[in-house]
């Protein structure tokens, strides 16, 4: 198995198609943007999602999360401002199609980019924050091995109330790949 793949997926480079779709995940499902950012909701254009994910340095990697049965997009993975000195880096991933979610297909795209951070990049430390109402990414980052290691309290405001912002890590000695 090649090293940016799984059983279904695929982590890939963007194509220009890809970022309309992209658009489209802003634009009709407003729960998408709350779930991976604290900025508050707004509509994204073409032009800043595609700025967003094909500008990057030596410390970002973003890839397209394809299915391999029909090379469709459904999502994104991002590993991004890494400390090459200490060789730790940040993790982020959105699955955009809602009809993908709950389907293990993120599970798949985590465990990918962890063997790619672990063994390509020589990482020692992956960390995330997750928002505290969002139940299933917890459940997700806690069954591929991260570890809750603190809270930012009543971090943000959503519809009235407030939440917490938690601290996820994950030490190559660690993950279970």
């Amino acid at each position: 198995m090649h090293i940016l793949e799984n059983q279904r997926i695929y982590l890939g480079l963007f194509e220009e198609d890809d970022f309309h779709k992209m658009k489209d995940w802003y634009r009709y499902n407003q729960t998408y943007p709350r779930l991976l950012s604290a900025e508050p909701y707004r509509p994204k254009t073409v032009e800043q999602l595609k700025k967003w994910m094909t500008e990057t340095s030596e410390k970002d990697y973003r890839f397209s999360i394809r299915l391999k049965s029909t090379d469709d997009l459904i999502g994104y993975m991002e590993l991004d401002d890494i400390l090459w000195s200490n060789r730790v880096g940040w993790i982020s991933l959105g699955i955009g199609e809602l009809e993908h979610r709950g389907k293990g297909y993120g599970k798949e795209a985590m465990d990918t980019i962890l063997r790619y951070a672990f063994h390509e990049l020589n990482l020692h430390r992956i960390q995330l924050t997750v928002f505290s109402y969002n139940e299933p990414a917890i459940h997700l980052y806690e069954k591929v091995g991260f570890q809750k290691e603190g809270t930012y309290r009543q971090f943000l405001e959503r519809d009235g109330n407030r939440h917490d912002m938690l601290l996820y890590g994950l030490l190559k000695e660690e993950w279970r790949g």
